[in-house]
């Protein structure tokens, strides 16, 4: 897989291994939006995932949600705070709670 870019404002000198822009991690899987309510965890943060399920005893969908916990790089921390609207993706596990990584912050259109 090609390499991304880092969002604007990235801090350039990142020594994060776990750093889909300048370290060595390979993305897989989905690419996700969601919500980030909570940034306690040392550069972790719980992105709440809304989505749709189809039912087929009633022929209609229902909404679900989910957290998902995600791994902040540390060239993007300072740009993530909770309450912003992120984009994850899906790689290797990197704890025992962790498979997705923030590649960046979507800008909301007012």
């Amino acid at each position: 897989m090609s390499r991304i870019e880092p969002p604007p404002g990235a801090k350039m000198p990142c020594n994060d291994k776990k750093c889909p822009f300048h370290g060595g991690l390979p993305l897989r899987g989905k690419r996700r939006e969601g919500i980030v309510v909570a940034k306690k965890m040392t550069r972790t943060c719980t992105v709440m995932i809304h989505y749709l399920q189809y039912v087929p005893k009633f022929k209609r969908y229902e909404r679900k949600r989910s957290k998902i916990h995600a791994h902040i790089p540390q060239c993007i921390d300072h740009l993530i705070k909770e309450g912003d609207t992120v984009i994850i993706h899906e790689c290797r596990r990197l704890a025992k709670t962790v498979a997705h990584v923030v590649i960046g912050k979507k800008e909301e259109k007012r």
